[in-house]
């Protein structure tokens, strides 16, 4: 009996957390209307922005909304090395956000969102599988949590994986400039 009635405690203040959390601003579920609340964030990026890198380099990005609303591509061009030019291309897969991630280092993660928070102000996306690799060990972009301050500004954050570790960081920060 007590067994049974501590289970039913646990459950019930497991439910409290649960229902809490989502009023609170953490993580929702991240398929379904926050998926498409995200894109729709996204979709509003579209025009050309200043991006500044933790990594060194200052370039203009430019999102593009394509396909009928299906897709959005952002792309970097660096002027210096106009074979560097790097793509994403977001798009809801049903009821989840994903990323194709065309890389200078000649490989394409594809990522999904695992955590949207309930304003759609962060979106985290994580490694699902990959273009041009032979294993998840060869080293390729992971991670990356988009942060939206306001219709002008965001942020996001990259990391690298290679050979079973998490191996650097980067942080590109946007200002909108079109």
């Amino acid at each position: 009996m007590m067994l049974r009635r501590n289970g039913l405690l646990a459950a019930v203040a497991v439910l409290v957390l649960i229902s809490s959390g989502t009023a609170s601003g953490l993580p929702s579920e991240p398929g379904g209307d926050a998926a498409r609340q995200a894109f729709e964030q996204i979709k509003a990026l579209a025009g050309k922005w200043q991006a500044e890198s933790t990594a060194g380099w200052a370039e203009p990005v430019t999102f593009e909304v394509l396909a009928r609303g299906s897709a959005v591509m952002s792309r970097t061009s660096f002027k210096d090395a106009p074979d560097r030019t790097m793509v994403t291309v977001f798009s809801l897969d049903e009821d989840r956000l994903v990323l194709t991630h065309y890389c200078e280092s000649r490989t394409q993660p594809h990522l999904a969102a695992t955590e949207i928070s309930a304003d759609a102000g962060t979106v985290r996306f994580e490694f699902v599988s990959g273009g041009n690799m032979a294993s998840r060990d060869h080293g390729h972009m992971d991670q990356a949590v988009y942060e939206f301050a306001d219709a002008d500004t965001f942020s996001s954050r990259w990391t690298w994986y290679q050979d079973g570790e998490e191996t650097w960081g980067e942080e590109i920060n946007y200002r909108r400039i079109h």
